[in-house]
């Protein structure tokens, strides 16, 4: 019986392309997830097949091929870039002697690392008890060689039913902590929806730039790293976009093409401020030859959340390092559609945050309203809010001001102090709202 080492990170990588070849990019990014998991990588093997081999997934040839390379190199872990039936992981590793992982293993164990909030470790904790739930039988295949019958009932079936029994309940434990989680994060959407503070979430594929992008428009310390999935813990900041306005600016976690269907089922409340948001800013590595590609597999990922209805702008990262020039590019209807910055210079930030508030105000109130010598409270919270312009005394006391705030805002202001809305001299500007149930941005 094949005892598995409890440590050893020298892998071998496999990539197996069914019908074609692997892409180089993919296998690339394949070693890159490797090393963003701690393995050294000693070697990476691909193969093509029409059909996966149901035992082992990969040919008896390429078996033999893989068995030699992990005795040369002394390897004590072979990572999969395709998911593995538990049966093939099973079977892998009773011929290869050594520790099997496939790729949503992978994932997942760089998430255990990452995860640095209470919510991130439960969220983590719960999609790797679903992804271990299907694989118990690898671990106990000693105890089930003797079979059903009288007097031949073994301990193996009991001890996996009890690791069954465990798993579930610590699963319905973490539901229950994370329902708990869910609620205060829905009261605090709640509290900025009051607030009228809409959410602009980042989203994009990993190593996009999207925590460098943060900072940048934050000053927040969010770690940033050249390296997959640097940040899992979702941070929200508020940011002031001008004219006057402000958004709540979410950092999420990258995307990734096959991510593991435990992570998104797992990680339902972070994702929530993605499903939620006023504007999805898609964070794109403009200095990468396959963004095409990587925008694609970030808009199935954005379909899977059921985020698709939510507007988006493209945000074209890096352009330091593609040789671009900041700039606002903007689709049929005048209104913007992709920028093009450098989170790492600054450079375009200025023309991103025009573009934000363009996309995220909606109808505004903006003129000249006259209050009285006793209608100093509404000219306070004018002030409080950002929205006075200018101001000017008038002859009884009183006060002329120039104010410009959203169209709610204003009514709800004029609502609590007892006055008219139609006292503000000026019809509301237009709206600018009509993009947010356009749908994505092509």
């Amino acid at each position: 019986m094949f005892e598995r080492p409890r440590q050893g990170e020298r892998a071998v990588l496999v990539a197996l392309g069914i019908g074609a070849p692997v892409p180089e990019e993919s296998i690339q990014e394949f070693e890159e997830l490797a090393r963003s998991a701690g393995a050294e990588v000693c070697a990476t093997l691909s193969s093509t097949r029409k059909v996966p081999q149901p035992r082992y997934l990969i040919g008896r040839g390429k078996l033999e091929e893989l068995r030699d390379e992990v005795r040369d190199r002394a390897a004590d872990l072979v990572l999969f870039d395709r998911e593995l039936s538990p049966s093939q992981e099973r079977n892998l590793e009773a011929e290869l002697k050594c520790r099997v992982l496939d790729r949503a293993g992978l994932i997942l164990d760089i998430f255990a690392q990452r995860a640095r909030s209470f919510e991130g470790k439960l969220q983590v904790e719960l999609a790797q008890l679903r992804h271990l739930s299907t694989r118990l039988v690898r671990g106990w295949t000693h105890l089930e060689r003797q079979k059903g019958g009288i007097g031949l009932r073994g301990p193996g079936e009991t001890q996996l039913e009890t690791d069954r029994r465990l798993i579930g309940r610590r699963i319905r434990q973490l539901n229950e902590r994370l329902i708990r989680v869910r609620r205060q994060r829905d009261q605090g959407r709640r509290t900025r929806r009051r607030a009228e503070l809409p959410t602009v979430s980042l989203i994009g594929y990993t190593n996009a730039g999207k925590s460098t992008l943060f900072n940048s428009l934050t000053d927040a310390s969010v770690h940033a790293a050249d390296q997959l999935f640097a940040t899992l813990d979702p941070t929200l900041r508020r940011v002031d976009i001008g004219g006057s306005r402000a958004v709540i600016l979410a950092d999420t976690v990258g995307f990734i093409r096959d991510l593991p269907h435990e992570l998104v089922a797992a990680f339902h409340s972070t994702l929530q401020e993605t499903r939620e948001a006023a504007l999805l800013l898609h964070v794109v590595d403009a200095a990468d030859p396959n963004r095409r590609d990587r925008i694609e597999q970030v808009a199935e990922v954005i379909s899977e959340i059921g985020a698709n209805e939510v507007g988006q702008l493209e945000v074209f990262n890096k352009i330091d390092l593609a040789g671009e020039a900041p700039r606002i590019t903007r689709g049929p209807d005048g209104r913007p559609r992709r920028v093009w910055v450098s989170a790492e210079t600054g450079a375009g930030l200025d023309l991103l945050l025009d573009a934000v508030r363009e996309l995220v105000s909606g109808p505004s109130a903006a003129g000249k309203l006259r209050l009285g010598p006793d209608e100093g409270r509404l000219r306070a919270r004018l002030f409080e809010a950002g929205a006075v312009v200018s101001e000017s005394q008038t002859d009884d006391g009183g006060w002329l001001l120039e104010i410009n705030l959203s169209e709610r805002q204003f009514a709800r202001m004029c609502r609590e102090a007892g006055i008219a809305v139609d006292r503000l001299e000026a019809a509301p500007c237009a709206a600018t709202a009509g993009f947010l149930q356009s749908g994505t941005v092509a």
